[in-house]
């Protein structure tokens, strides 16, 4: 996933970026890593969409279950086979759904360690490694580099957060609106 960026902190680490140039290729891959993080969010988020999507299957399953169980006790056959068939589309989304969490979930781990690998050379980089300097000299500091504390991105990250968050909220409460209506008219 992040291939480019692992190959520019290579470089770095083991001294293949000149030396006037680390400092500008360093500041690159922090926006690049701030990019990165933003795509973790977004799996993250996709984790969540298909948890819910699974929960609501789950749930229109036992629906379909019960419903069944009562038409059987009635006896309702042509109810009971219009069940059965429910239940069975519901039991196959189930399957597709949990096998798409599994793999989105371990898709989201990856990219977290790998973020996490590649913040942990880039703080080493731009503390000198591999800059050629000895040992015991300074290189650049995460203060100089403005690591820890980029209070301006860090707003910005999150207005653009909340801003996702409301849209995703709105869209969420429309499709349920939408399915509401389509129930009750159906129904109704």
């Amino acid at each position: 996933m992040f291939e480019s960026l692992k190959a520019a902190i290579h470089d770095l680490l083991h001294g293949n970026v000149a030396p006037g140039d680390r400092h500008a290729v360093i500041a690159d891959m922090k926006r690049a890593l701030v990019s990165a993080k933003m795509g973790i969010g977004d799996l993250q988020e996709g984790v969540e969409v298909t948890r819910r999507r699974l929960e609501t299957e789950q749930s229109q399953l036992a629906i379909v279950q019960r419903r069944k169980a009562l038409a059987e006790s009635v006896p309702d056959a042509e109810t009971v086979a219009l069940a059965e068939k429910y239940e069975q589309q519901h039991s196959e989304r189930i399957a597709v759904l949990e096998r798409k969490l599994e793999a989105q979930e371990a898709e989201a781990a990856l990219a977290e360690r790998d973020y996490d690998e590649m913040l942990k050379q880039l703080k080493a980089a731009s503390a000198g490694v591999g800059s050629g300097a000895t040992p015991g000299s300074r290189g650049p500091t995460d203060a100089d580099l403005g690591l820890p504390d980029d209070t301006g991105l860090r707003s910005e990250l999150d207005a653009l957060k909340r801003q996702r968050s409301r849209a995703d909220a709105d869209s969420a409460a429309d499709a349920q609106l939408a399915e509401l209506k389509k129930k009750l008219g159906r129904d109704g």
